[in-house]
């Protein structure tokens, strides 16, 4: 019988230092999982925070100066902005066709094909915005003049300061007859 009482006090010391180390690491493994959470989550919870508190604020990003374009004729120039989505954040080169029509009045253009997708060109011989995807042809001021494009050409926001043009990027979804943004 001793050796039966030996046998279970033994027992009950060698369970108890299981029991011990098995909530231990069973402690350890849900505190790592808890700040594995925290950390992947911030930024969802940011993202989800940012896309509730209603429209972003619009990014004026300098294109050129004034005195770059020519009036009356329009130019395709590119610039690089700066973009964030969630935790990455990276520079994407767009491009924009502006029309200076005075000094201080300058309509700027999306490049992109209201009916495709497409990038369209400047005509310089017949004066007009000409698609190569699916031959939509636009006048000067944007209205559609030919072709399957179901709107006129998209406007983007522009400010005139110091004799600098800024323009805020915006791309629209394309195949339809209301200007959306995407």
């Amino acid at each position: 019988m001793n050796e039966c009482k030996e046998c279970e006090s033994g027992a009950k010391e060698k369970s108890g230092v299981e029991t011990t180390r098995r909530r231990f690491l069973v402690a350890m493994m849900a505190a790592a999982a808890f700040i594995i959470s925290v950390i992947l989550g911030i930024p969802f919870i940011g993202a989800l925070v940012q896309s509730r508190s209603g429209e972003q604020k619009q990014k004026w990003v300098k294109v050129a100066d004034m005195q770059y374009f020519p009036e009356g004729e329009p130019v395709r120039i590119n610039f690089a902005l700066r973009e964030q989505d969630a935790y990455l954040e990276q520079t994407a080169v767009h491009s924009v066709w502006v029309v200076k029509h005075s000094a201080s009045e300058v309509t700027a253009y999306s490049p992109i094909c209201p009916h495709a997708g497409c990038y369209y060109n400047w005509n310089t011989l017949l004066r007009r915005f000409e698609c190569p995807c699916h031959a939509s042809v636009f006048r000067i001021d944007g209205p559609v003049v030919a072709g399957p494009a179901p709107r006129p050409l998209d406007t983007l926001p522009v400010k005139v300061e110091n004799g600098a043009l800024f323009v805020t990027w915006e791309r629209f979804k394309t195949g339809v007859p209301e200007k959306i943004m995407v």
